[in-house]
């Protein structure tokens, strides 16, 4: 979860101590453009980072901003990570490093990249580029070692401390209430034992945590006796656990000076029952955070069945290996290496792998099956949250499922260039179109997903290839569906390159070939076209009203979007006005937004050309709203420029200009200069014209500026708010 002012991590349990530590790094995000905090797993260095980003927030103009790398396991997807945590989602042909130092080369920001240590090498280069191409950029980084980056101030964080300071001893007793409210240290010798056992564990907060968790099965006296059995006694060579858990520990991540914490570990997982520990290790596969219907899908086997695995998920979180954060749930990253030693220790990473891959390749397909259902944003936002855990399983199927891997990464392309993820859509889609010669639906789907993500970043030519592509085949396999959806990418291409003659006839007659009567014996689906429609210049939206077509396909339902977008470029706006009217309401039927935020976007824009303003502004902000559901940065840009063109007309040209700011803050975002349907063009010039007017250069400048620094969020809000200003 995000904070509004920080775009940080939420704090969900108390904070102790660390006084001195925050004065230092205050000071050192104050004079230091890169700082690394530094020190061994469990430390609480991510907590304090937390703490120090919120407290520097207020003097980052554009933002504190998080990175959590401890999920991924290579370099793959750092910089999409990176982009992502800074809101970037680039729809350009660009190198994502070069992208993202452009779109950080004017911002003034705090970025914290949290578990740095296992991309040590990408992240000192990437960091080295950023902050020589961005001076307004200040870097906190997290690691158990320094990254070795040029100008690199490091922080070194230490234990609590455990004589003379009550902080240990405080934590304890705040993560003891955390677990039972009624808990305390009142019991004569409590609290004595309690500041034992602090010691005994060294101050190292999550062994501290680990320990509290204990009390439920002890008494603290009785857990201060079992822990200093276990530290006093000397390792024996023979003793099964610890041998294993030595051979097992990486000392470049666990140094033998902070074996306590590995200790104190090992006590935690002994603790726990045998379906617990196997839960454990199963659960290491996650890379995101999970609810427990995942963590069915992804653990279940031999003997963890469902209900098991929902018992000893809760036995984990009680003793604090899992967090939870209402239905949701996560693994700090320390104790997910020490499960994944251990789940090689069993022998069942491949065994995970696939289980964990079958789970979000059916995700993948209940998504793909829902777009046009009533639960299509809840599919939107769950797999741009699960894209990390998506992209894992598409690795693994990549090597050693072919077919499956076809079918996944076709089936969440769309989504995922919708999200912004165009670098993996195109990637991943090539990727899997080279991996075998696999034949039919799911390779051609992945074809027109490669199509559809080139002609988002502006790659007409193989968009062109993949659209005549996907139409031959669908010719041949009688593929209606595959008809429909080869028309809307060759369509779309057609039309960005000023060809919507040749756009619309193709896409009236794929919609006439596909048309069948609705089996509940209703007139088939109403068409705007010449034969039908009335060419008349003017009209109010009243005059588009007719009755709700049947539930459509998502392609049919984007075929019919290609013939709004032609009529209303071929200037035939009455036909293009009733067209989108109808349109909206089919997807409304069907629970559809990604499609209706753009017959929103067309009836806007008719609107205007046709002189209604106010009822331009008022579709323009629908179109805002279903784009800022579904987090389509892209989406987001165009309806600005149309909303600032409304205001414009309108005369109140100070706001336009603001809103038209800020709608080249997202048009930066997506890395893009203005881009749409060539005569989009003129409307902006014509927007621009007339606020110019309105309220002269200087007004002009000064509210598009303003409009353009204004954080994203404000500015959206500030452009859905409907009073002008005149």
């Amino acid at each position: 979860m995000m904070t509004k002012v920080g775009f940080l991590p939420e704090e969900t349990s108390s904070f102790v101590g660390r006084r001195a530590e925050l004065a230092r790094l205050d000071t050192a995000l104050t004079t230091r453009r890169m700082t690394t905090l530094i020190g061994p797993g469990g430390v609480g260095k991510t907590r304090l980072a937390v703490r120090a980003a919120r407290a520097a927030a207020d003097r980052y103009p554009d933002g504190a901003w998080w990175a959590d790398l401890s999920p991924l396991y290579d370099d793959a997807l750092l910089l999409p990570t990176v982009s992502d945590a800074v809101g970037l989602a680039d729809h350009t042909l660009r190198m994502p490093v070069e992208a993202l130092c452009e779109w950080l080369s004017d911002k003034n920001l705090l970025l914290v990249l949290d578990s740095a240590e296992h991309l040590r090498g990408p992240c000192s280069h990437l960091l080295a580029e950023l902050i020589t191409t961005s001076p307004g950029l200040t870097v906190l980084v997290t690691s158990r070692q320094p990254l070795g980056t040029r100008g690199e101030h490091v922080v070194r964080i230490q234990p609590l401390p455990v004589d003379g300071a009550p902080d240990a001893l405080q934590l304890f007793e705040d993560r003891l209430r955390a677990g039972d409210p009624r808990a305390g240290l009142d019991a004569p010798g409590d609290r004595a034992a309690a500041a034992d056992i602090c010691r005994r564990l060294e101050g190292i907060p999550l062994a501290i945590e680990l320990a509290a968790a204990g009390i439920g099965r002890h008494t603290v006296a009785q857990l201060a006796t079992r822990i200093g059995t276990r530290f006093d006694a000397p390792v024996d060579a023979e003793d099964l656990t610890a041998s294993r858990l030595d051979l097992l520990a990486d000392d470049s991540l666990w140094p033998r000076r902070h074996r306590t914490l590995r200790t104190t570990i090992g006590w935690s997982h002994e603790l726990c029952t045998p379906l617990e520990r196997l839960l454990w290790a199963r659960l290491t596969l996650l890379r995101t955070d999970f609810d427990e219907e995942v963590a069915r899908e992804v653990c279940t086997g031999g003997p963890l069945t469902p209900h098991e695995v929902d018992r000893a998920l809760q036995g984990l979180v009680a003793q604090s290996v899992v967090q939870r954060d209402g239905t949701r749930y996560r693994m700090l990253d320390t104790l997910r290496e020490y499960g994944r030693m251990w789940l090689k220790e069993l022998g069942e990473e491949r065994a995970a792998a696939d289980r964990h891959a079958r789970s979000f390749l059916g995700l993948a397909r209940r998504a793909h099956e829902g777009w046009t259902g009533p639960d299509q944003i809840t599919w939107y936002h769950t797999i741009a949250d699960t894209h990390l855990d998506l992209c894992a399983a598409l690795d693994h199927l990549l090597a050693h499922d072919v077919a499956d891997a076809q079918e996944m990464a076709g089936r969440v392309g769309f989504f995922w260039a919708c999200c912004g993820h165009l670098s993996e859509a195109r990637g991943y889609a090539q990727r899997a179109l080279d991996a075998g010669p696999v034949e039919g639906p799911h390779r051609t789907r992945l074809q027109w997903v490669l199509g559809v993500a080139a002609l988002l970043q502006g790659d007409f030519a193989t968009a062109e290839k993949y659209g005549a592509l996907c139409t031959a085949i669908a010719l041949y396999d009688h593929d209606d569906e595959g008809m429909l959806g080869a028309t809307y990418l060759s369509g779309l291409t057609q039309l960005m390159n000023g060809e919507p003659a040749a756009a619309l006839e193709a896409a009236e007659r794929v919609l006439r070939m596909t048309e069948t009567a609705p089996s509940d014996g209703a007139s088939p689906e109403p068409r705007a076209t010449a034969a039908d429609t009335s060419e008349a210049a003017g009209g109010s939206d009243a005059d588009f009203d007719s009755d709700p077509a049947p539930v459509e396909s998502a392609h049919r339902l984007r075929c019919r979007l290609i013939t709004v977008f032609a009529l209303t470029a071929l200037g035939r706006l009455t036909e293009s006005g009733r067209a989108a009217a109808t349109l909206r309401r089919s997807c409304e039927l069907g629970g559809e937004y990604w499609t209706r935020s753009y017959a929103d976007y067309q009836l806007a824009l008719i609107a205007l050309l046709q002189g209604r303003p106010e009822d331009s502004a008022t579709h323009a902000r629908a179109m805002l709203a279903g784009k800022h559901r579904l987090r389509d940065s892209f989406g987001i840009a165009l309806g600005l420029d149309i909303l600032a063109a409304a205001i414009a007309a309108q005369g109140a040209g100070a706001q336009a200009a603001r809103v038209y700011g800020t709608g080249h803050a997202y048009w930066r975002m997506v890395g893009h200069p203005q881009r749409g349907t060539p005569e989009l063009g003129a409307v902006r010039e014509t927007c621009e014209l007339q606020a110019r007017a309105a309220v002269g250069d200087a007004a002009y400048q000064r509210a598009f500026e303003r409009g353009q620094a204004d954080n994203a969020e404000v500015g959206l809000a500030a452009a859905l708010h409907s009073g002008l200003q005149l």
